[in-house]
């Protein structure tokens, strides 16, 4: 009888670390800076992670060390997906690809898969091309599989449906970063009647507004400075590809997402003028919004629910 009941509660106990896992709606800011070299904002990076799901959005400078920091294999994530093809946003992809294959990254042997607007194919393959000898040489010195090199990129070029699986649900949707940046998108990911959105960069955007309405989380870029910095024509021309803070407060206000939070945190700056500080950010910001607003940290996380969405501030 006392063996029964041993098998009767690690039956149970498994069921219940399945039902949690399923229930799992998770959103990780791995890296909320912009260009600048920093050691405290990583390159533009978001990790969502769906019942079994890892999905990456976009992979900037050190996405590879911010994954190691809360203990997720490279070779774990399912997709990532690219906004576009600034460096910033891509700068850390041939680390998240190859890293992955190697026993250190979690030894991948499915390939990496890749989806983004066009352009997303010949990224990939002039990576490969890049990067070809590394992968000759380790196949042959490290027997590694050969697989878990292989690339599988997918393009789209209008808003709709990229991804489903399992009920997670991945939409993209064409945002604004300017004339002669094209393409860029954002994208909205749904899981069991709760949604996050992700802005991607991009000025002040209707279709953002649209695709955005009542999410529980959306993730926003914003860009800020000095008003002395905006006769600055170099500043004021990145400035005009980017959403002030009085801008994405206006977005907020008009989607009302459950919480709103700040990343791919722009700071205009010149070495005599310092860029807005946080508080800045969020003074400006509440001009035009008034309700749940946080400005993201590198590996500050949120877990969504039913019942509303969980702030955990980054591990320490």
């Amino acid at each position: 009888m006392v063996g029964k009941s041993i098998v009767t509660a690690i039956i149970v106990s498994t069921i219940a670390m399945g039902a949690r896992a399923q229930e799992t709606f998770r959103v990780t800011l791995l890296g909320t800076g912009d260009p600048q070299l920093r050691v405290d904002r990583f390159g533009p990076a978001t990790l969502v992670e769906a019942a079994d799901q890892k999905l990456l959005f976009d992979a900037g400078r050190g996405v590879p060390v911010r994954l190691a920091q809360i203990r997720v294999p490279p070779a774990r994530l399912d997709v990532l997906f690219i906004t576009h093809y600034h460096s910033d946003h891509v700068s850390g992809i041939p680390d998240l690809w190859l890293t992955g294959w190697l026993p250190g990254g979690g030894a991948r042997t499915q390939p990496f898969r890749v989806i983004g607007p066009t352009g997303a194919k010949e990224l990939m393959a002039n990576l490969e091309r890049a990067y070809a000898a590394d992968v000759r040489i380790r196949i042959a010195d490290q027997k590694l599989p050969t697989e878990g090199a292989a690339v599988i990129a997918e393009e789209f070029s209008s808003d709709g449906v990229v991804y489903e699986r399992n009920g997670v649900r991945v939409m993209a949707f064409e945002v604004d970063h300017g004339a002669e940046i094209k393409p860029a998108y954002g994208y909205r990911i749904d899981y069991r009647g709760r949604s996050v959105l992700i802005s991607g960069d991009t000025r002040f955007s209707e279709n953002l507004i649209r695709n955005g309405k009542g999410v529980d989380l959306l993730v926003h870029e914003v860009a800020g400075s000095k008003p002395e910095l905006l006769q600055n024509i170099v500043i004021r021309r990145i400035l005009d590809h980017h959403t002030l803070p009085p801008e994405a407060g206006t977005v907020f206000d008009r989607a009302q997402p459950k919480l709103a939070v700040y990343s791919h945190i722009g700071e205009a700056r010149t070495p005599t003028i310092p860029p807005l500080t946080i508080e800045e950010i969020v003074a400006e910001t509440r001009k035009t919004y008034s309700v749940p607003l946080q400005v993201g940290e590198d590996l500050m996380s949120f877990d969504i629910t039913d019942t509303g969405v969980k702030i955990n501030p980054p591990p320490r």
